[in-house]
């Protein structure tokens, strides 16, 4: 069989080549060579699984984002022909560059709102696994989105099902939006007995096998609110159309509920393939490497409230939703540094939604803020998390 022709495959660039949304991504184009090729591959730290990456799929280009392991990527990468470069703002250019069609989102944090803006300002179409980037300035990104005719495709599988079940009923307004959520391994325990859990107990998810950052946010159902902020952009739908229930089964990922009482809903397996590659081919669909559902075997599905008097962080991120400006902003990064905190183990698993609570109080509310005020509250925010999160573990 010939070889496809590289100038009718999909580009994708991969910011966060080297975790486990960019790793999947990686299998999805493994098994799609026909249909699209990596064109630059973008990782933090890990220099030797992305020199690994760009041997195997001989990117155009690779960036590390810590510039002081660019010596290290370069002899890795000698003799390949793919061009390394290193820092924040070598990414940011990359994401630009003419050999780039559409970008997967996926570095973990606010580090990655720079590199999406840039890639929607160059007319890139965005599939967006980075939830923080809508958390911090959704209407911001979507107005750019709007203004350069760019589409942002989720990768989220909850933002995924939304909008497989929007397909169709663009001239229907949703009545609510329903957001699904495992859970977590959590599920049940009371405040007294989530104060006793550690890094490694919150670590083990019961049905995703995701990063860190986000495994802790799924175990204190942070995760779920900053999903809720991110479906009220990408969908435009007020906080009062967005319900959010606890499914433990991660079978049914999300629905959605219009006017005349039908919901339409995405079920699968929980496998984070299924949603990276329909975003990439978007509108096709295509064969899968994930397994099949067998719906004779996945057992009774249940769905339930949530508790945000238990999962505080819940509670606050969804204040952060009602409250607006930058609100949302703020409590990111406050949340971004309790994480971090709690598993280097300085702060307790209950310690986490106190950092975000007082963070949120103390950093001062722009109810319109532009680019510049969303990055001086980013950094407000980790300056005072930080000191709250010093003086808890002094105590």
């Amino acid at each position: 069989m010939a070889k496809p022709d590289n100038t009718s495959l999909k580009r994708v660039a991969i910011l966060g080549s080297t975790g486990s949304i960019g790793t999947q991504t990686v299998d999805v184009i493994r098994m799609h060579p026909d249909v699209m090729r990596a064109s630059l591959l973008v990782a933090r730290r890990n220099v030797d699984l992305l020199a690994q990456q760009a041997m195997e799929l001989r990117p155009e280009r690779v960036v590390i984002g810590d510039e002081s392991l660019r010596g290290k990527l370069a002899d890795m990468l000698r003799g390949t022909g793919v061009e390394v470069s290193g820092g924040p703002k070598a990414i940011e250019e990359a994401v630009c560059a003419e050999s780039v069609d559409i970008v997967v989102a996926a570095m973990v944090g606010f580090s990655g709102f720079g590199p999406t803006m840039a890639a929607i300002g160059a007319g890139k179409d965005i599939a967006l696994a980075n939830k923080e980037t809508l958390v911090v300035a959704g209407q911001i990104v979507m107005a750019a989105a709007r203004d350069k005719g760019v589409a942002i495709l989720p990768v989220d599988s909850e933002h995924s099902a939304i909008f497989q079940s929007l397909q169709g009923e663009k001239h229907l307004r949703p009545r609510q939006i329903i957001l699904t959520a495992s859970g977590g391994p959590f599920r049940g325990m009371t405040r007294d007995q989530l104060a006793s859990v550690t890094p490694q107990m919150a670590l083990r998810h019961p049905n995703w096998d995701m990063g860190a950052k986000v495994t802790i946010d799924s175990a204190s159902m942070m995760n779920k609110g900053l999903e809720a902020i991110e479906a009220r952009w990408l969908f435009d739908v007020p906080a009062s159309q967005i319900e959010i229930l606890v499914h433990p089964q991660s079978i049914v990922h999300s629905a959605v509920e219009f006017e005349d009482g039908s919901i339409k809903a995405q079920l699968g397996v929980p496998d984070m393939r299924i949603p990276i590659q329909y975003a990439l081919t978007y509108p096709d669909r295509m064969p899968s490497p994930a397994n099949r559902l067998d719906l004779t075997s996945c057992g009774p599905l249940t769905f339930d409230k949530p508790d945000p008097n238990t999962f505080r962080n819940l509670a606050l991120a969804l204040a952060a939703l009602d409250k607006g400006g930058n609100s949302p902003c703020a409590m990111n990064g406050a949340n971004e540094v309790a994480v971090a905190r709690f598993l280097k183990g300085d702060i307790g698993f209950l310690d986490m939604s106190d950092v975000v609570e007082q963070t949120m109080e103390k950093v001062a509310f722009a109810p319109r803020p532009s680019m510049v005020d969303l990055y001086a509250t980013d950094a407000e925010a980790r300056r005072i998390a930080t000191a709250l999160s010093d003086a808890m573990t002094k105590n």
